[in-house]
């Protein structure tokens, strides 16, 4: 066989291997990716609290029967 001819055939076949290898690391990946997606939706998601300065939810219920009233804020 010519030797430029069994030069591209080696290369041909090598970029297909790497090609190869390249599919199954994508495919490892994307398993992985849903695997850990699947085990974080069986546990819980702790929302975090929000600010007072949000919506009011650290308020405590006694701070307005007080006359204390959070910054930002007028008294009604």
């Amino acid at each position: 066989m010519h030797p430029e001819i069994l030069r591209q055939l080696v290369a041909q076949h090598g970029r297909e291997l790497r090609e190869q290898a390249h599919r199954a690391a994508t495919a490892r990946t994307a398993s992985r990716a849903r695997r850990r997606a699947r085990l974080a939706a069986d546990g819980e998601f702790a929302v975090p609290a929000i600010p007072d300065y949000v919506d009011g939810s650290f308020r405590a219920a006694g701070d307005e029967a007080a006359g204390r009233v959070p910054a930002g804020r007028h008294a009604a």
